[in-house]
């Protein structure tokens, strides 16, 4: 195994993961993820970023982030130090770029080249490899604003649930303004969004708790108990008392 300050690992899930509830991990080097399928979303700085495949999210050293979800998820993460930047370039703060599809495909079979380089010690190519797949980022590359905070907003188990129109009044937007800015920025609609985020707190009340079923349909926002097993079942395949079943089966 390499000695060299830099590591790469392979992503390979399948289904929706929810990663454990960890304290947020910090590395002294340039993390990185990038994905070649599926999608993941990480917690930096007080902000979400989404990104699926043909993404990539570069976080500075020392700072702190977590992944809160894995969805399918396939790529690579790993860290470099700042020495392989290069004199003329700085990462001073989170990037989340998308890449075009020929630059995304050229991308991923770079960090294949990597993984397969740090196997065999090669540093220098990862060197001269890092810095090239650097030179295809523009220079200041930043999620929307609004789009974070709205991400960040709906995934806070401490925040109910508001109206499309809500939101977009915060961004100072038009509904459909709106719904056109996170699916540009993040691939979904906001309601889209709103349903994972709900399906979320949900599974963690019915894992984590004891409440009953109607408690959770009015925690997560859903007043009809009915209407909230329908839109359970249909995420997961099983109504919300099957899904309490089996997670505590599971941990037996």
């Amino acid at each position: 195994m390499s000695t060299m300050p830099f590591f790469i690992r392979r992503m390979d899930t399948k289904g929706y993961i929810k990663a454990a509830e960890v304290p947020p991990r910090a590395f002294p080097l340039i993390s990185f993820a990038y994905l070649t399928g599926g999608e993941i979303l990480v917690e930096a700085e007080g902000e979400l970023f989404h990104c699926t495949a043909g993404q990539l999210f570069l976080l500075p050293e020392n700072r702190p982030f977590s992944i809160r979800y894995y969805r399918d998820a396939h790529g690579y993460t790993g860290g470099f130090p700042a020495s392989m930047v290069g004199e003329n370039a700085v990462i001073a703060k989170p990037l989340h770029f998308a890449f075009w599809f020929e630059e995304a495909q050229f991308a991923g079979e770079l960090f294949n080249m990597m993984a397969r380089a740090l196997e065999k010690n090669k540093s220098e190519f990862i060197q001269n490899a890092v810095r090239l797949l650097l030179n295809m980022l523009p220079a200041n590359v930043c999620g929307h604003p609004q789009a974070s905070k709205f991400l960040r907003q709906i995934f806070n188990s401490d925040l109910p649930f508001g109206e499309l129109e809500d939101y977009a009044r915060e961004a100072n937007l038009t509904p459909n303004g709106f719904c056109r800015m996170i699916r540009r920025e993040s691939g979904r609609s906001p309601g889209e969004w709103i349903a994972i985020a709900r399906l979320t707190r949900a599974k963690h009340y019915l894992q984590e708790t004891e409440m009953p079923v109607l408690d959770v349909a009015f925690a997560v926002g859903l007043s009809d108990q009915s209407y909230f097993s329908r839109f359970f079942r249909k995420q997961t395949g099983m109504t919300p008392l099957e899904f309490r079943h089996k997670m505590k089966e599971a941990h037996k």
